[in-house]
């Protein structure tokens, strides 16, 4: 008799959204209020690209990938925020992978982002295989840290 695998459901669904819909951006507005509180400005999701992820049909995490200041081939990783209750998942490491999946498809040959002050954060940047760097021209706070990783086609 053959051994029969059971597979579990998947509890996580990780997706590229439409923020040109209202309800998605509704749902990514909400998300970031609740994730960022009030230390971060809302980006601007008309542009880039952005993802959810679900946890059985609810909204658990998001993260958005723009065209960098930097120059051209280079990407924004702009926000990758997991609800705190969901925390401990590898949510935001998959989601990070999600969007280097779409880098390298958009033939983009680098992604850039920057932390601060988020220790969990920067550990995720080191596990996913993104380095320290120091930008010409610093984007974001005095002790942000930068990271940088490059994107192979």
């Amino acid at each position: 008799m053959a051994k029969q695998t059971l597979r579990r459901p998947r509890r996580f669904r990780i997706r590229e959204v439409d923020a040109c819909e209202p309800d998605v951006v509704d749902t990514l507005k909400d998300l970031h209020a609740r994730i960022f509180l009030d230390r971060a400005p809302l980006p601007d999701f008309d542009v880039g690209h952005w993802w959810m992820t679900s946890e059985l049909g609810r909204p658990t995490a998001f993260a958005g990938l723009v065209p960098s200041v930097l120059g051209s081939g280079i990407g924004y990783l702009s926000r990758v925020g997991v609800l705190r209750e969901r925390c401990g998942h590898g949510l935001q490491r998959r989601m990070m992978r999600a969007i280097e999946q779409r880098a390298r498809r958009s033939g983009l040959r680098c992604i850039v982002s920057d932390t601060t002050s988020n220790i969990i954060s920067a550990n995720n940047f080191i596990r996913c295989g993104y380095v320290l760097f120091e930008p010409a021209q610093p984007w974001a706070w005095g002790n942000s840290l930068y990271w940088r990783k490059m994107i192979r086609a």
